[in-house]
């Protein structure tokens, strides 16, 4: 399993989230097995679906302690759920943490189905260097 970060130009939306957040990232999704899992603006909430991760658009990391099966239990109870404007306007704009029980933004979604406290507080960014973090501390 690896955490994908897009770093691609994409629209007013991802231009926005990366100036707000001083960040190159503005999405973020969960690869299993060639699959991403996210909640996306674009596909109006949580998906799963074959994206062409190419690297000038995007950064891999490895999660080699993460739980695939915990995540795709998580995919499996969110599947559907729509994308969360009150989430992300709160928590990534306000620093207010603010969990609407069925819905999320991508780093959330990503946060909770790594099985991270407070997936709110997450953006890409943040989850990314988390994620890299861990990952070399227990190589």
């Amino acid at each position: 399993m690896k955490i994908a970060l897009y770093k691609g130009k994409g629209s007013v939306g991802n231009a926005l989230v990366r100036w707000w957040k001083r960040s190159i990232y503005s999405h973020c999704e969960l690869l299993i097995d060639g699959v991403c899992y996210s909640s996306s603006v674009m596909d109006h909430g949580v998906r799963g679906k074959i994206i062409n991760l190419k690297p000038e658009h995007w950064d891999l990391i490895d999660l080699p302690l993460a739980d695939e099966a915990a995540a795709l239990a998580h995919f499996a109870r969110t599947n559907g759920q729509p994308y969360s404007w009150a989430s992300i306007v709160w928590a990534q704009f306000f620093g207010r943490e603010y969990d609407e029980a069925r819905a999320s933004f991508c780093s959330e979604w990503c946060a909770a189905a790594l099985g991270l406290p407070t997936p709110a507080i997450h953006s890409p960014e943040s989850l990314g260097k988390l994620c890299e973090y861990l990952g070399a501390r227990n190589a």
